[in-house]
């Protein structure tokens, strides 16, 4: 597996994120806590603006994947198959 020059990957350029709740206290709170969050809802609610956002205020880089309903674990995360030299990770 290749380096990843995370620099990419910075935000560097703060987000419009406006808070509607307790959403960047909650985030935060998990963050510190290295709790993983699960963001859920509609098309265009604002779920990658907040991730966005919260890369820039944490200064962490981003790194986005579009995913699908049809999607599965093992397509983020890779998967061992078989093929006729033996095993192998895809």
């Amino acid at each position: 597996m290749s380096d990843i020059n995370s620099d990419q990957y910075q935000i560097t350029e703060e987000p419009y994120y406006r808070s509607v709740g307790n959403e960047v206290e909650m985030y935060q709170a998990a963050y510190d806590a290295r709790m993983p969050v699960m963001l859920k809802g509609p098309t265009g609610c604002g779920k990658s603006r907040f991730v966005e956002y919260m890369a820039y205020k944490l200064n962490k880089p981003l790194i986005t994947v579009a995913c699908n309903e049809d999607m599965t674990a093992s397509d983020l995360v890779g998967r061992f198959l078989l093929d006729i030299n033996g095993t192998k990770w895809q």
